[in-house]
């Protein structure tokens, strides 16, 4: 299997009634439990790594094995650079054959983040590489979690509009009350703002923080044009609480054999968030 650009995944969702699930892969273990479950499942799955990622393998070497691991599965994937920081970032994930990229300069002026991302997508149209910016800023709620600033700002229809305009963006990140991290009480999602964007804007849109959002909220943000729910504070917890609770309890002492019943509970994860955005069965439309 080769992956495929993100936005021809994102197409077939957007307005069909189901978003595309994107899963954060920070090593091989990862990227197989969720083309395991998209193939089972026949569900359009994104892969994503990003900074945080890197500090672990390259992208040249993140790409490779990503690639290396899609070769025994037939499905529909993608494979995307989250919240990436720079363009020399960009510039290494599309050398490495990523299908999607993503600049993260939403907490920056509106120029500076447009003029940016024009740059992105002058880089990555050519290679037919989907190019996913954000406009108004999702934050995070916890002191762990490395993706988003310290605080949210959200998005301005207007502002969504003109952004897309000028820079050519395939998929807009936006901000309506969502964050990364673990949630201390519900998100409380502005669905008017999402309305008025969704009206704004004439590409799909994107939702960081999905972990720990009410089903409710998922699907009335898909009905409003969210198209890619961003998934990785319930794998994260997925693992941990796994670990934890083995190595507590005096089984499997023997790291590898901890990590194949870690990957279980990822799988059970990435399952249930094909099932929340109603993904399962989309792949061979």
């Amino acid at each position: 299997m080769n992956f495929v650009p993100m936005l021809d995944l994102m197409k077939k969702a957007w307005g069909n009634g189901y978003a595309v699930p994107s899963f954060c892969a920070w090593n091989a273990d990862v990227m197989q439990a969720v083309l395991n479950v998209s193939q089972r499942l026949s569900a359009p799955v994104i892969i994503m790594n990003g900074p945080s990622e890197f500090s672990l393998m390259t992208p040249a070497v993140m790409g490779s094995v990503a690639r290396a691991v899609a070769e025994k599965y037939c499905v529909k994937a993608a494979l995307h650079l989250d919240h990436g920081d720079s363009i020399n970032q960009v510039k290494q994930c599309i050398n490495a054959k990523y299908t999607s990229v993503m600049l993260d300069f939403s907490s920056r002026p509106f120029e500076e983040n447009a003029k940016a991302i024009y740059e992105v997508v002058c880089l990555a149209h050519p290679n037919g590489i989907t190019v996913e910016g954000e406009i108004g800023a999702v934050g995070k709620v916890d002191s762990t979690t490395s993706e988003g600033g310290c605080s949210s700002t959200l998005t301005n229809p207007d502002e969504a509009s003109r952004y897309v305009k000028e820079t050519g963006v395939d998929v807009l990140a936006i901000s309506i009350g969502n964050a990364h991290g673990n949630y201390t009480k519900l998100p409380q999602l502005d669905f008017n703002r999402l309305a008025a964007i969704h009206k704004a804007v004439d590409i799909p849109l994107v939702l960081h923080g999905g972990s720990g959002t009410p089903d409710e909220d998922i699907q009335m943000a898909i009905s409003l044009g969210i198209a890619k729910v961003n998934v990785a504070t319930d794998l994260v917890n997925a693992v941990r609480e796994s670990l934890i609770n083995q190595w507590q309890s005096g089984q499997n002492h023997w790291v590898p054999a901890a990590r194949i019943e870690a990957m279980r509970e990822v799988e059970k994860v990435v399952e249930n968030w094909i099932h929340r955005t109603g993904a399962e069965g989309k792949a061979e439309a």
